[in-house]
């Protein structure tokens, strides 16, 4: 590729900001706007991700947004890979960081974005198919038991990097510098997601199906009289 010829000291800048530009395309804005939805920023939880855009009932609209949103994170790691050259060993992880920080921290939505589940699902995806398939069955499981989207992404967040640990040598091969990368986005996610964690140990976190305690219902909680 045309990327193999450049200097490493071109490339690794080059391919960080690329890839946090298109992470910080927000799937869930672009496609409630397409579809005249209500902006996913003004209800719910007020977060742009595939959760809080189920919320309007439409369901088409939240999985546009999921697979856009892994689509982004899988498409920014794959092209890393096959930039090929001496800095590939260190573009890649930087690249996994980038679109998942440009999906939490977007330039375009002034730097507030959504929480991260599914672009790193498809930065996994690109990584290891196998591991972002275990990552994806332990958010099932504890989604399905628990009704809790939130504790689900947490759960699976945190052992993504063991997942990776693990399988080592065994389902694929391990490199250092991306079991960083893998660690660091758990933690990012864990991070984004603390107000959930507050509310599940509270017992005011909305289960899946559920209506959101957010903006929604605190807008449509009457004002108090004096």
């Amino acid at each position: 590729m045309f990327f193999a010829t450049l200097p490493t000291a071109v490339i690794l800048p080059l391919g960080v900001i690329l890839a946090y530009l298109l992470g910080s395309v927000s799937f869930a804005v672009v496609v409630s706007r397409l579809l005249k939805l209500q902006d996913p920023r003004t209800h719910g939880s007020g977060n742009p991700g595939a959760t809080n855009v189920l919320r309007t009932g439409n369901k088409l609209a939240a999985v546009l947004t999921l697979l856009g949103d892994a689509f982004k994170g899988w498409l920014a790691v794959w092209l890393a890979q096959q930039a090929g050259g001496p800095g590939q060993g260190l573009l890649v992880p930087l690249v996994m960081l980038a679109v998942f920080l440009g999906h939490l921290y977007p330039i375009f939505l002034r730097f507030k974005g959504g929480k991260g589940v599914a672009t790193a699902l498809g930065v996994l995806l690109a990584v290891q198919p196998w591991l972002a398939l275990a990552t994806l069955a332990t958010w099932i499981l504890v989604a399905f038991f628990t009704r809790y989207s939130s504790l689900a992404a947490i759960v699976a967040a945190l052992f993504a990097p063991v997942y990776y640990l693990f399988g080592g040598g065994v389902a694929w091969p391990v490199d250092a510098r991306i079991g960083v990368a893998i660690g660091a986005m758990a933690l990012l996610l864990l991070y984004k997601h603390w107000g959930n964690v507050e509310r599940l140990l509270a017992g005011k976190e909305p289960r899946i199906g559920g209506k959101s305690k957010g903006k929604a219902a605190t807008a449509a909680k009457p004002p108090r009289k004096t």
